[in-house]
């Protein structure tokens, strides 16, 4: 039990009085990668939105437990000093604050700490060429005036330099051409080298995947888990699509 990450316990939210989670389950261990599947409107974003404790989803009734202790109370700042990260499907910009004092901030709340910016530049240079982008980015403000291919480098980017316990990533490969979906996924990949850290890759598409090791899979329907499996229902996905766990979710032969 020690190596429990994240538990989610018969988790209902609702949006906008509309209920969208339905008693959803799901355990995630130190170090491991899920990956969340599911046709559109299952609930996917609204996971990752309850997990991080966006005010606009309410929890209804059940838990998150993270780190052995529930987190239901605490407001999304908090969450993220725990070690919660999410990078966006649509990234906002920023104007007025540079996405290397951005990231600065975020990892001096998140540590408590104080970081010599001699230390913090080569540390964000580093991490800025694992994911093949142009140094000046560091100093332009976040996302104002970045491609979509840019703007989600730059989540990858925060990724690895606040090094979180658990990312959930929101279709981070959304929009992006193959280069740009290979680039962040060695992003990805260089993430996944700490041991201890866990992503939850919520994704319709499975190119970012590829080169990424999968523990667990689990298919999302009508705001809970039908399925669960390893990396080759991936695969059985992306050769039938959804059809047949829609179809039995709603009873069906």
């Amino acid at each position: 039990m020690a190596d429990i990450l994240l538990q989610v316990k018969d988790l209902s939210v609702s949006v906008e009085d509309k209920d969208i989670l339905k008693g959803l389950n799901l355990e995630v261990r130190k170090g491991e990668t899920h990956v969340l599947m599911g046709p559109n409107g299952a609930g996917k974003s609204t996971l990752g939105n309850a997990l991080m404790g966006n005010p606009n989803y309410i929890v209804k009734s059940g838990d998150i437990i993270f780190n052995g202790k529930s987190i239901l109370d605490e407001p999304v700042n908090q969450r993220a000093k725990d070690g919660l990260f999410m990078s966006f499907q649509n990234p906002l910009e920023v104007p007025g604050i540079s996405l290397s004092n951005f990231i600065r901030n975020a990892l001096e709340n998140r540590t408590g700490e104080r970081i010599r910016l001699w230390d913090f530049r080569k540390k964000i240079a580093a991490a800025m060429d694992v994911l093949q982008m142009d140094h000046s980015y560091a100093e332009r403000d976040l996302n104002v005036g970045f491609s979509g291919g840019e703007k989600k480098k730059a989540e990858i980017l925060q990724l690895l330099m606040l090094n979180p316990s658990l990312a959930i990533l929101d279709e981070t490969d959304s929009g992006l051409d193959v280069d740009a979906v290979r680039t962040v996924s060695k992003g990805v990949e260089e993430y996944q080298k700490n041991r201890d850290g866990a992503l939850i890759i919520i994704t319709h598409s499975t190119r970012i995947l590829e080169s990424l090791h999968v523990d667990a899979t689990h298919v999302l329907v009508d705001g809970t888990i039908v399925e669960n499996g390893d990396a080759s229902l991936v695969d059985e996905i992306n050769e039938n699509g959804f059809e047949r766990f829609i179809k039995e979710e709603n009873g069906e032969a």
